[in-house]
């Protein structure tokens, strides 16, 4: 299994942070053993290296020769210290590795500090009776009760499916956490390249109930956006576009990522769909004055 992916690309790098990354690379005979890309801020004097907005994941990637694992550890370990050294001073690090990457311990012993957190995958997507089979009986239910009722499309624009994103944030009294000009963007660099499906289901009035925003390379389908309206959030719309877009991944012989949440109810609604919980790596550190400001910070919002 490869690390890298879509979200390492340097056309996707440019879409959600133009002229703020840059790639950190390791060579061998003239050819990149090691490369990762970093994303760099500049906030009330501070240099933070982020994770970009809509990445799920950017972290290194790294092109291993032994077969033996004693010896590909040892490898990895002499890889990771090089893209290390090459970061600039900073002073706040947040890279979310690709879930293929395991070991950190190189990074451990530079300091660094890790948090895990979780995605849903389904990497089997050859038998689609078996995937069906394998979704628990309410959402099976809740789906076909959609299909009777509602229609997908595919011909629909980009803000009308921010629209319906919008309006999932509103429900939580939250705000759009990325501007539309992000998405659009995104959107433009991904139809250049047959890398994304938006999906939306709309009843016989034309009422948008649900939007599904599907980005893909070679080896994954990613869910990347989706939000519906919250009036008529019991028709089963959303449910029922995560299974036309698992369908889609199925059909191209892809696997399919939720790229999973931490919020609860998010999550069981992966894991009702029987994908396999999947671990990655959240690295990061701050220097002692960060961690002050850092602690004041959320002081400071918890008060307020």
């Amino acid at each position: 299994m490869s690390s890298y992916c879509l979200f390492q690309e340097p056309w996707w790098l440019d879409a959600v942070a133009p002229g703020a990354w840059r790639s950190l690379e390791v060579k061998r005979d003239g050819s990149t053993v090691a490369r990762m890309p970093i994303v760099l801020d500049q906030r009330y004097g501070f240099t933070i290296i982020r994770q970009p907005p809509l990445t799920p994941t950017l972290g290194p990637w790294v092109e291993l020769t032994s077969s033996k694992l004693m010896a590909r550890l040892a490898e990895q370990k002499v890889l990771f210290n090089s893209l290390i050294d090459q970061l600039p001073r900073w002073d706040y690090f947040h890279a979310s590795f690709h879930h293929s990457i395991t070991n950190w311990l190189p990074f451990y012993w530079r300091g660094f500090k890790q948090t895990t957190t979780y995605t849903y995958v389904l990497d089997d997507l050859s038998k689609t009776e078996t995937i069906w089979m394998g979704l628990r009986g309410e959402v099976r239910t809740q789906i076909r009760k959609a299909e009777k009722k509602l229609s997908v499309r595919t011909d629909l624009s980009i803000d009308q499916l921010l629209d319906m994103v919008e309006l999932t944030f509103l429900r939580q009294g939250k705000r759009l956490p990325f501007t539309r000009e992000l998405v659009h963007r995104i959107d433009k660099a991904c139809l250049a390249r047959a890398a994304r499906r938006v999906f939306f289901a709309t009843d016989s009035d034309g009422r948008i109930h649900a939007a599904l925003y599907l980005v893909k390379d070679a080896e994954y389908a990613y869910y990347l956006l989706g939000g519906a309206d919250p009036q008529l959030r019991s028709s089963g719309a959303q449910l029922l576009l995560f299974w036309e877009a698992i369908k889609l991944a199925a059909h191209l012989n892809l696997k399919f990522d939720f790229e999973g949440s931490m919020i609860e109810p998010i999550e069981r609604v992966f894991r009702a769909f029987g994908a396999t919980q999947v671990p990655y790596l959240q690295v990061y550190s701050a220097k002692p004055l960060t961690k002050v400001l850092l602690l004041m910070r959320e002081l400071f919002l918890q008060r307020s």
